[in-house]
């Protein structure tokens, strides 16, 4: 079995020793006041900063699967609000894109992965405890233009968020870090 974490701990010894770290220090109020919730998708990990010409402490980078916000009290949707009122943001970008492996993603994949790992169905059942639907929380999406449309309106109509906050929707090729906008 692979140690990436022993692996990394090995790196960083020689980069903190090194001072590699200081090309990287800046504040932590992002510098174009933005934050960019998209999805965790590893072929973004640096396709998505480097397509948007970013920098470290440029931005304030939030990501879940799919670029989706599944609750409106959840903690994505709290980042968002943190980062508004607390770190100076004035526009949010969600940042969605094609061959999305929640695009048409079945919850029972993921339900059946769970018991196979030995989770038994009484402890998924545990989360109609918190009035979570376990399959309606897992659940993907059919069309990435309808998912981030529908998450830049659940953000843009949050009854916390202000109203003259610029929330747009983009989606970005994972292949060739091309950018549309979103119809507004």
């Amino acid at each position: 079995m692979q140690n990436s974490i022993k692996e990394m701990m090995a790196f960083n010894e020689i980069f903190v020793a090194e001072k590699k770290y200081e090309i990287y220090q800046t504040s932590k109020l992002p510098d174009k006041k933005l934050a960019v919730l998209a999805c965790m998708d590893t072929r973004l990990t640096e396709l998505l900063p480097a397509a948007l010409g970013l920098h470290n402490g440029d931005i304030k980078l939030i990501k879940s699967a799919g670029a989706l916000i599944s609750h409106p009290c959840g903690s994505l949707m709290r980042r968002l609000l943190i980062a508004v009122y607390i770190m100076g943001v004035e526009e949010i970008a969600v940042i969605g894109h094609h061959d999305c492996g929640l695009e048409g993603f079945d919850p029972d994949l993921i339900l059946n992965a769970m018991k196979d790992r030995g989770i038994p169905q009484e402890k998924i059942d545990q989360l109609n405890n918190w009035d979570v639907d376990p399959r309606r929380w897992l659940k993907g999406f059919d069309n990435v233009h309808d998912s981030v449309r529908q998450t830049v309106v659940s953000i843009r109509e949050h009854p916390l968020m202000p109203k003259d906050i610029l929330v747009q929707g983009l989606i970005i090729d994972p292949h060739t870090g091309r950018l549309d906008l979103v119809d507004e």
